[in-house]
């Protein structure tokens, strides 16, 4: 398909703004937590369980949406996540009970998760490895305004008009992007009736997806990575603003100078492409974010770090996540076509389903110390290098299949 200038832009903006549903669902409410237990009578830790169902949602939905892309095409079944996840931030608005809102949350995942595959699936559908990998950063500076806003919004919203409001807003959001998905978007890939909805050709579809190496690779090292940065998610509130001391309001300051480290970061790699390839991209990367995660473990395991020196070197570590998934995303979806949806489906759920593992473990050993965030964040940065280390050598040594070179 071909995109022309107008098109591309109105492309960046939609895309980066139904991408940017997943962290405002996350980062616009995590302000909110001790508004949200005090008003429902429960724990911090309880209410993290809501964030907790929302990545094993978000993991376990992406799944259902990828033969759906394939088969309707990307734009229904787009329309359909949009309206299940306005309806459920409206069942969070009105949440009696803690109970209600985590449920509610598992369901606003499962629709707002459609906005991310089919962004992905899109994207594969356009461009080749190079200029996907420029496109996802592109995206990352649209979406990455999100994690800056967000927090300080939703601090403000808690503030003066309580952290029910914060869905409300959710939903209006919905609807103007809805709008924009029915009307506005470019031309789409439409659908395919021979890819077969049955369990077990899906099943045999998504198999043969995971055997390929360098999906195998590539989204399993950028899955783990990736898991990282919601190490740090869950467990910042409490690090921030119970170790540190933080405000509300500061904590969402914080909060929104790491994820600016997202964006610079995605964007230091628009340019880094133009030099040298993705691969190369990623492995120099990984060794950055490995060491930068080591440097912090020890200087937080011995009590070197003041909590600003510990900020510091967190706003280093997600610098380098914003240079690495970019290039991680499109060096696993380059071998697919006309399953791109399926395949963009797979990685995202791989991708919450680690994150939500982590998310519950940093946040079930959060005990008054900074350790468990950093430990989630070392370990997983670490267990990516490996990955692809191993990937690199298999490859050199066996002739395994490296992703397509750009057209």
């Amino acid at each position: 398909m071909k995109l022309l200038g107008k098109d591309r832009f109105k492309l960046i903006v939609i895309l980066g703004a139904l991408t940017a549903i997943g962290p405002l669902s996350i980062d616009m409410y995590l302000p909110g937590f001790k508004a949200i237990a005090s008003d429902l009578q429960t724990s911090m830790s309880s209410v993290g369980l809501s964030l907790t169902s929302y990545f094993f949602g978000y993991a376990f939905g992406q799944l259902i949406y990828g033969p759906l892309l394939d088969r309707f095409g990307r734009r229904k079944p787009l329309v359909f996540g949009l309206v299940l996840y306005g309806i459920s931030t409206l069942m969070c608005a009105i949440s009696p009970h803690i109970s209600w809102l985590i449920a509610s949350r598992f369901f606003l995942s499962i629709g707002g998760c459609a906005g991310v595959v089919a962004s992905r699936a899109i994207v594969r559908d356009y461009f080749d490895i190079t200029e996907s990998a420029k496109f996802f950063s592109a995206l990352m500076l649209v979406m990455g305004l999100a994690p800056i806003i967000a927090p300080v919004l939703g601090s403000l919203i808690t503030v003066y008009l309580g952290w029910r409001f914060i869905f409300y807003i959710l939903t209006i959001f919905t609807l103007l992007l809805l709008a924009a998905t029915m009307f506005y978007l470019p031309p789409v890939k439409g659908g395919d009736k021979t890819v077969s909805l049955k369990f077990g050709v899906i099943f045999r579809n998504y198999k043969s997806i995971l055997a390929n190496p360098v999906f195998l690779a590539y989204g399993l090292a950028g899955s783990v990575t990736y898991a990282s940065l919601f190490a740090y998610i869950s467990g910042s509130p409490f690090v921030y603003m119970k170790v540190f001391g933080l405000s509300e309001l500061h904590y969402s300051w914080a909060f929104g100078i790491n994820a600016m480290g997202l964006i610079i970061g995605s964007q230091t790699n628009r340019y880094w492409l133009k030099k040298t390839n993705n691969s190369k991209i990623t492995v120099y990367s990984f060794i950055a974010l490995t060491t930068i995660s080591v440097v912090l473990l020890l200087g937080t395991g011995f009590d070197y770090f003041s909590p600003f020196a510990s900020m510091f070197w967190i706003f280093c570590f997600v610098f380098f996540l914003g240079i690495l998934n970019p290039n991680t995303v499109a060096l696993a979806m380059s071998p697919f076509s006309k399953n791109a949806g399926s395949a963009s489906a797979l990685m995202g759920s791989i991708q919450m389903a680690i994150s939500a593992l982590v998310s519950a473990l940093v946040s079930s050993t959060s005990n008054g110390s900074v350790l468990p965030m950093v430990i989630g964040m070392s370990v997983c940065a670490c267990i990516g290098l490996v990955v692809v280390v191993l990937y690199s050598l298999k490859k050199s040594s066996n002739h395994l299949p490296t992703a397509p070179e750009a057209s």
